[in-house]
This record gives C-alpha cells, structure tokens and sequence, in this order.
C-alpha cells in the first residue's frame, strides 16, 4: 500500500481525498489544509485519515509516502521541492509552477531525490484525448492544419492567477501531447475588466514548427460553460466536448478534395460532405485514471506520462504567454527561454 497524503483539501483538493480514499493499492492517511471548514469536509470522505494544518507536520510524518499537493499555484514550486527533498513522491497540481526557472528547479530536484513526479495535467488522462491521440497518430484525420479550443464560463474569480494561468494548462498541454511538437513563437491578448491587473478573459495563439497553429480563447467571464477542442485535419475534422454529458467526441468526414483531373480552376478543389460518426468511448474519471497511473508508477518505478519535463514544456508556453500579454500581444519566440534540458 502507498500511503498518501493530500495537501488542500479546497473545492477540488477534496476530489482527491474522495479518489485516493477508495483508490486500490492507496491508503489516505493524512489531510493538511489551514481551514477547520476544509478538513472537516474532507474527514466526511476519507475518516480514517489524520487531520493537520501545518504542511511541515505531513512532510515530516513517517508513516507518508507520496503527497498530492492541491495548494494554491504560488505555493507549488516550492512546497513540490520541499516534499521531494523529504523523500516523498510528488503528485502536484497543475501549473507545476509560475515560471520556467521554478519549473526546472522541481525538475532537478525529483532527479536528484530519485521520487516519482507527476503533475495533475488531468485531460491527458480522458478517455477521449487517448481516442484523439489514436486517430493522429493513426493518419485518420490526414495533415493537422489547425486546432482551437474554448474553455470559457462564469465562474469563480482567482486573486493569485489570472484566467490563462488557472485554465490554459489543460489545453496548452492537451495541444502538445497531441501533436508531439512545442510552438515556435506564442502569442496571447487579454483583458483585465473585474480586478485590476488581473486577467479575467486571455486569447493565446500558438505557431508550430510544422506550420500548424493553434488558438486557445479563455475566460472566467462568460454567460456559457463551454470545453471544446476542435482538430481541422486535410482528410476529417473532429470536435472534442467534454459539457456534452454523451455524445464527447465527434468525427466530421469534411474537408475539401482534390481531383485527379480538371479542366477549370473552379473545379480543382471540391467541397466533400461526409457523414458525422459520434464512435462510442469507454468512459472512466480522468481523475481516478490520474491517481491510479500515480500509483503504479510509484509501484513500478515508471516515468509518468504528465511527468515533470511534460509539464515544464507546459509552463515554458504559459510563460512565453505572459510576456505577450505584457506587450500587448507581440509574438515571442520559444528561443527567448533558452535550450530545454
């Protein structure tokens, strides 16, 4: 058994307690969080656990093993490499840190510990982003020309991050596991309309080395809760829908053709209309597949698949984003971060 502890036990820290408290090859022995009202909702799901505030008091404790850091994003740079240089195993939630220089810094730090670090990039572990990996990789949706992906609603407001930072991960790194190439240049405008200095809606654009781009739009400022990827391919186009509570993922037989033969320019390209195939996708939480893979690859001594070189590449584009915001959308260029190790 891995004996687990959960650092923030917050809105969706207590997703982990409740996942890792009926997690197989688990036992949940700890919950750290400074609020009285947190850890009492968290004792609710998981009452075999011990209930501390103090973050030294887990990472001291004998009896843990791995610690799921669900903190605030200022905290998880530093409290990451604190629980790593105590011989604990590392599941930290996304981003894995603020800046790129952070972000090495945990990195290294796991290497020289020898422990397990996993960051909570959770839509690579959706049954539906496996699906869309397969069909890339397959050749079924031919050349990827673009990609656009909207995750938009009204919601709670952060004071320690804006909109990008809170909710670009999951789509930056959904869009790099896809395609399996980092951008070359990262663009992003937002605007600041209910706190001062703080981003509440962000548009990031993203250039490829193959030519392919991808436009992310974001906003805690929205009359409607929308998640969608879409993928326009050279042979079909598909739509990814994680509010649709069935029909996720949609595969469009769309595009344009090319004739062997034409005699006008007119006819060279051809509209081609194909039909919409909604296949069926074995659905299980992404957060129960997360904490599973935690654990085995603790048990087994594997690399993660959202280990930490994965998510530093997520944080090398957030970052890069930033610094357009700064200057008013000016394209900035992968290089300006250095080499990455």
């Amino acid at each position: 058994m891995v004996r687990v502890a959960v650092a923030g036990a917050g809105a969706w820290g207590a997703n982990h307690v409740r996942a890792f408290a009926r997690a197989k090859g688990a036992e949940l022995v700890m919950v750290c969080d400074p609020s009285d009202d947190a850890l009492r909702r968290a004792q609710a799901l998981a009452p075999r656990a011990r209930a501390v505030k103090q973050v030294e008091e887990m990472l001291a404790s004998k009896d843990v093993d791995a610690v799921v850091l669900a903190t605030p994003a200022i905290t998880h740079a530093a409290l990451a490499c604190h629980a790593l240089e105590s011989g604990k195993h590392v599941l930290v939630e996304k981003p894995l840190a603020l800046s790129t220089k952070d972000a090495e810094r945990v990195v290294a730090t796991a290497s020289r510990a020898e422990r397990v670090l996993m960051v909570g990039h959770l839509m690579l572990y959706h049954p539906v982003v496996t699906r869309l990996r397969t069909l890339i990789d397959g050749g079924e949706l031919g050349r990827i020309y673009y990609l656009y992906a909207l995750r938009v609603n009204l919601g709670r407001l952060r004071s320690d991050e804006n909109a990008m930072w809170s909710l670009a991960p999951h789509d930056v790194s959904m869009i790099l596991h896809l395609l399996g190439e980092e951008p070359d240049t990262v663009s992003a405008r937002g605007g600041c309309y209910l706190q001062q200095g703080i981003e509440d809606v962000a548009f990031m654009n993203m250039r490829f080395p193959s030519g392919i781009l991808a436009q992310v739009q974001l906003s805690w400022l929205d009359p409607c809760k929308e998640r969608r990827l879409t993928i326009v391919g050279s042979q079909k186009m598909v739509e990814f829908d994680d509010v649709h509570p069935v029909e996720k993922l949609r595969i469009y037989d769309k595009g344009f053709s090319r004739p062997p033969q034409f005699t006008e320019y007119a006819e060279y390209l051809s509209i081609r209309n194909g039909d919409v195939h909604i296949p069926h996708v074995s659905m299980a939480e992404p957060l129960e597949l997360e904490c599973r893979h935690f654990l085995d690859c603790i048990e087994k001594g594997t690399k993660p698949l959202t280990d930490g070189f994965s998510a530093l590449r997520v944080v090398r584009v957030l970052e890069l984003a930033q610094r357009s915001l700064e200057a008013d959308g000016r394209p900035i260029p992968l290089g300006d971060l250095g080499t990455l190790s």
